[in-house]
């Protein structure tokens, strides 16, 4: 069995084309599904989609990882509308203890645009539950992601990896406070009511901006959001007719199209009398048209834009890192050895249902010598005997009909699985 993690993120895709291969939430369990029937030979399949990544994860039987990653890069190609050759330039395969290692290190934070975020934790999770709601999540697989968890927690309570981390949100504080000259007068409006908007929220209430502001389609999940925040709720609508209010607009909704565009706001800012706005599009596709940056008073920035000002600090991460990785090794050198053990699960089985079927062959003997009268010493010595010769028949026979290098190496096996000497393999008794 392997395991093959594919695909493409932040730091080998520009925005725009990882826009092309969002998959939202509610669209994971259909797409597994749809995949695990394109994918020959993957028994089981997962889908990470997240703002920095979109990422399948393959267990399969077969031996020719190539193979596979060529049907994956089709596909994937094929729904984001991408011809295969041009994705392959920012595509990646990753199998066996390279899919491990970036898979522990991605639920530990260590790969995010955000050194140290715990978000990535959460969608992990959703990509276990939405494989196993598709029927695509097998053992291999669930082990696999089980174990990213287990190594995260290890990670988080062992390291100081989350202690200097600079957030998304913290980030968009810091570019306003260079706009403006007062947080506190700030007019903030945030598009969008999903995972994503909940901590970049929690961050700017904690500012205490003049006015908070929640706009969503859906109006009472709005709401619902922004009585945690003592913020004001309305509906998409309604705060795209309001947007010349605000001096700081965060978008992060999961439209497949922008729900801001070049229109909207130069009307914007014409009522506003040219003050500046600043305009944050956390979302992939993106919210914002890209035209928007041209206008002068529009100060936009993109998830990409940001990486630079999230990295800042990472001088004191580096140490954290470091022990991390350790962490992170350890666990991926145990899933490996696991997943070496999946290869013999068959033949194990095959040899206790053989030994088991000897087994019964002669109780069953030995039953009928019993009832016949037969002394209990000498149907006991039959037993022991026919057992003994019914193990030891197929590598005599092995041994008789090989010779050369063949011979050798069963001759060596044998020894080794028969003939252990006492503090070579086993410990003396007595």
């Amino acid at each position: 069995m392997s395991v093959i993690a594919l695909g493409l993120n932040h730091t080998t895709a520009p925005l725009d084309v990882r826009g092309r291969f969002a998959f939202p939430g509610e669209k994971l369990v259909p797409t597994l599904r749809a995949v695990s029937g394109r994918l020959k030979r993957a028994t089981e399949v997962a889908i990470v989609s997240t703002c920095n990544r979109t990422e399948l994860y393959v267990g399969s039987d077969s031996t020719d990882s190539a193979s596979m990653a060529e049907q994956a890069l089709g596909w994937l190609a094929e729904s984001g509308g991408m011809a295969a050759q041009e994705l392959q330039r920012h595509f990646y395969v990753l199998e066996d203890a390279g899919a491990a290692r970036h898979t522990f290190r991605l639920a530990s934070g260590l790969s995010s645009m955000v050194v140290g975020e715990t978000q990535i934790l959460g969608q992990l999770k959703q990509a276990v539950r939405s494989a196993d709601t598709a029927g695509t999540l097998g053992s291999t697989l669930h082990q696999l992601f089980q174990r990213s968890f287990a190594v995260a927690k290890e990670v988080r309570s062992g390291t100081e990896i989350g202690m200097h981390t600079v957030s998304l949100a913290a980030a968009i504080v810091r570019l306003a406070t260079q706009l403006f000259e007062d947080f506190g007068e700030l007019k903030v409006l945030v598009l969008g009511a999903g995972d994503m908007a909940a901590p970049v929220l929690a961050h700017l209430a904690g500012r205490s901006p003049k006015l908070l502001a929640i706009g969503n389609r859906n109006l009472a999940r709005g709401e619902a959001l922004a009585a945690h925040f003592k913020a004001e709720a309305m509906g998409l609508t309604t705060a795209m007719s309001r947007l010349a209010e605000f001096d700081v607009v965060v978008s992060c909704t999961a439209s497949p199209l922008p729900v801001i565009g070049l229109g909207a706001v130069e009307r914007a800012l014409k009522q506003r009398r040219r003050r500046p706005m600043l305009m944050v599009d956390l979302a992939v596709p993106r919210d914002i048209e890209p035209e928007v940056a041209a206008l002068a008073d529009a100060y936009v920035y993109t998830l990409d834009d940001l990486a630079q000002i999230v990295q800042a600090g990472s001088d004191k991460r580096h140490a954290a890192v470091g022990q991390a990785e350790s962490i992170i090794e350890s666990g991926v050198q145990d899933f490996v050895r696991w997943l070496g053990t999946r290869d013999t699960v068959p033949l194990i089985q095959a040899l206790q249902t053989q030994a088991e079927t000897w087994r019964a062959a002669e109780l069953q003997r030995a039953r009928k010598l019993l009832a016949k009268g037969e002394d209990i010493d000498a149907v006991l010595e039959a037993l022991s005997r026919g057992i003994t010769q019914k193990m030891l028949h197929g590598p005599m026979a092995g041994l008789q009909a090989t010779d050369g290098g063949e011979r050798a190496a069963l001759t060596h096996a044998l020894s080794r699985l028969f003939l252990q000497c006492p503090g070579r393999g086993e410990r003396k008794v007595g």
